[in-house]
């Protein structure tokens, strides 16, 4: 197995050797969880921190905030050194874990999130803090470092998508999830038929998981067995006897239960990754809750979307890993680096450096990278570049820009390309009418073909002379 781990606690007990987790009790969830995560989100090397002891709740039912807020506590979830650097954590994800076989799941009989188990009327949500995120927010938010579990009606296989979830009383959860999402299509394809769509939702455990719920996993590979494959192991799963869903044995918290096609109700508003409430309320399907079942002193992960997003910390590393193997298997030649910058939700903002080899080849890679899966969502911008710039550097990726960019011949622009409801520039009238489309600026900030030979010499000294001084001088840099 690559990494050193089996679950959320084992985890923890990794992050707290290297330092990175501390303890907070006697915090509220109604004030102070919304603003310490904001507060920990606006700091590269801020802990990971567990709240304890929440007044109001039984000593021991406890929330994680800020799990993978740090590139060491990322590399340190797929088994990497965790001195590597962000260049290097990028190439490594995209040829030593993202690109693996899968391993298919086992199924087992028991495990320890069986340690405790409501059923029915037993069933009381309140036991379990639902933190109020954002001052706006309409009500708590029990799911946000969560994924939810389905299961395709036609073809069988198992998604795990990560998608908000509002507690709604006792045993009701409303959950929003954004059109052409694979959980969206597999309840869209339940209520076609006038069947209530069964849900199993995970609100703490593996993080390894929790990542797979947020990744452009292909149509028809399950999230398990991707991941399984991910971390060199099989996942122990148990067939829940309610949904019939597979959950993990090693979860803190599931919930499970059907959102009926028929019934509705308001959800949100929820201040999402965009930085704006731009969904607002609405009316959704809901979740009712048929069991829960939970691990004694269970963790909640907390992963609210705030700018800067917590979440985007780690996803900027492993959608941007994606987007390089994408790019080559779509046999597109000379990809060196892309980066999904955190800044857009690793989202809006996608830059591709290249090593030239043909004329076009830089528009050609900024196409493909604006459409491929892990671009084509809610997209705003894509930039290319030479190999000789570090993308993930902002002021390198602008000076770029800045310099070897022409708006007027070297850019192109994309429409009817796919967004949703959380993009803030779509017209409400168009939000009402269920047109979710928007554009894409693709920016070739490449030397000019024809005379890149004479474009002017750059001054910026290459990668292996900045890594040596760096390791013959680097003390300096230390306080």
């Amino acid at each position: 197995m690559f990494v050193k781990y089996n679950n959320l606690r084992e985890w923890l007990k990794l992050v707290d050797d290297i330092n990175e987790l501390k303890t907070l009790e006697n915090a509220n969830i109604e004030e102070d969880a919304g603003a310490i995560g904001e507060m920990l989100a606006r700091s590269n090397d801020a802990p990971a921190v567990i709240m304890d002891n929440i007044p109001g709740y039984p000593k021991g039912n406890r929330i994680l905030i800020n799990n993978q807020g740090t590139r060491r506590r990322v590399a340190l979830t797929f088994g990497f050194d965790t001195d590597i650097s962000d260049s290097e954590l990028v190439e490594a994800l995209a040829t030593k874990r993202l690109n693996n076989k899968i391993i298919p799941a086992v199924t087992v009989k028991d495990g320890p999130v069986m340690e405790n188990v409501l059923k029915g009327d037993e069933v009381d949500l309140n036991l379990f803090p639902s933190p109020i995120w954002h001052k706006e927010d309409s009500k708590g938010y029990i799911g946000t470092g969560c994924y939810l579990v389905t299961r395709d009606p036609d073809e069988n296989w198992v998604n795990l998508g990560t998608y908000r979830v509002e507690t709604q009383g006792k045993n009701q959860v409303g959950f929003y999830v954004a059109p052409g999402h694979h959980g969206w299509i597999h309840r869209e394809k339940y209520f076609k038929k006038n069947e209530p769509c069964p849900v199993a939702i995970v609100l703490g455990g593996d993080p390894l998981l929790m990542v797979a719920g947020c990744t452009e996993v292909p149509w028809g590979v399950s999230e398990y067995d991707w991941a399984g494959g991910v971390r060199g192991a099989a996942y122990e799963l148990i067939i829940d006897p309610i949904t019939g869903l597979p959950i993990p044995a090693e979860a803190e918290i599931v919930l499970v239960g059907f959102a009926d096609p028929e019934k509705r109700q308001l959800e949100g508003p929820f201040g999402e990754w965009t930085g704006y409430y731009a969904s607002k309320s609405r009316v959704e399907p809901f979740i009712k809750i048929e069991a829960v079942y939970y691990r004694n002193n269970p963790i909640i992960i907390g992963s609210p979307p705030n700018k800067p997003d917590e979440a985007d910390k780690w996803r900027q590393y492993t959608k941007s890993a994606i987007l390089l193997n994408d790019l080559k298997n779509a046999s597109v030649p000379g990809v060196k680096a892309t980066w999904c910058y955190a800044v857009g939700g690793c989202r809006l903002l996608i830059a591709v450096a290249i090593e030239q080899r043909y004329a076009g080849h830089a528009m050609q890679t900024a196409l493909l990278a604006s459409q491929l899966p892990a671009g084509a969502y809610l997209g705003r911008i894509v930039v290319v570049t030479d190999d000789d710039i570090d993308i993930s550097n902002m002021e390198e990726l602008m000076w770029a820009i800045l310099t070897r960019y022409d708006p007027a011949k070297d850019t192109n622009i994309l429409t009817n390309c796919w967004s949703g409801p959380l993009d803030p520039l779509i017209p409400p009238e168009k939000k009402a009418k269920g047109e979710y489309f928007n554009s894409r600026l693709i920016i070739d900030a490449t030397k000019p073909w024809h005379w890149r030979h004479e474009f002017p010499k750059s001054i910026i000294p290459d990668k292996e002379y900045r890594k040596k001084t760096l390791e013959k001088w680097g003390f300096l840099l230390n306080k």
